[in-house]
């Protein structure tokens, strides 16, 4: 009776192990309609997928192995070595020529979505139990390396997240601060532009109030044509 029971708990967390990885190969999703939406892969690495592709043809050799026990780790595989081809063969056609590791370099966590890591977590720990109860170390111990791993990637998502409000409170403070300085920089050209308006305008007062000083140049020289024209009628009479 006692090992019924464990070979139904077995099969429990196997079929739950067999539906949290479901979800876990559907979390990218939507990672790849935003990559299909801009027509490039940005910061987004091929790494994490061809690593899971390569896991999932592990384990589906693996059940083919066992003489039992096998049916659920190789029909979720299956479906696994799918959808993985599927992610590269997409990431290989919208990549550019360079990419960078976005999610250390800029601890963004636009590239690291939250839900794969929590998916990923709770699949190992349900794999991780599935494998205890059957007696199968080989699917247990590597998944407790997957919830470690899972954890950490969370911790990382937290503490990434605040740095990523924070670095957002400052760049909106500083646009703040640029606008101020260029409205005050538009005041200060509007005060000069005024100042010469109102010099140009006390010019133009002075000139309409001293008429007089206008024509002295032409007069001047009038007058000093017919001194010349005088001089000329003189020496021809002579």
């Amino acid at each position: 009776m006692g090992g019924f029971s464990s070979h139904n708990l077995a099969f429990a967390f196997g079929l739950l192990g067999n539906i949290i990885s479901f979800f876990v190969f559907l979390s990218p999703l939507p990672t790849f309609y935003k990559i299909y939406q801009k027509k490039s892969t940005e910061g987004f690495q091929s790494v994490p997928y061809v690593v899971a592709l390569f896991s999932a043809m592990l384990l589906m050799y693996y059940a083919f192995l066992k003489d039992n026990d096998g049916i659920l780790i190789i029909t979720i595989n299956s479906f696994g070595c799918l959808v993985e081809t599927i992610y590269i063969a997409v990431y290989l056609f919208y990549a550019p020529k360079k990419t960078k590791k976005q999610v250390i370099r800029t601890q963004s966590v636009e590239y690291m979505p939250f839900s794969l890591s929590l998916s990923l977590t709770l699949n190992a720990v349900m794999w991780f139990f599935y494998g205890l109860l059957i007696k199968d170390f080989n699917v247990a111990i590597p998944n407790v390396l997957g919830f470690v791993f899972g954890i950490i990637q969370m911790v990382l998502y937290e503490i990434y997240k605040r740095k990523g409000t924070k670095k957002l409170a400052l760049a909106v403070e500083g646009q703040k601060i640029m606008a101020a300085i260029d409205a005050h920089q538009m005041l200060e050209k509007q005060v000069i532009a005024d100042q010469v308006m109102i010099d140009v305008a006390k010019l133009s007062e002075m000139v309409d109030v001293c008429p007089e000083t206008v024509p002295l140049v032409p007069c001047a020289a009038n007058e000093l044509d017919d001194h010349i024209a005088a001089e000329l009628v003189l020496a021809k009479a002579n």
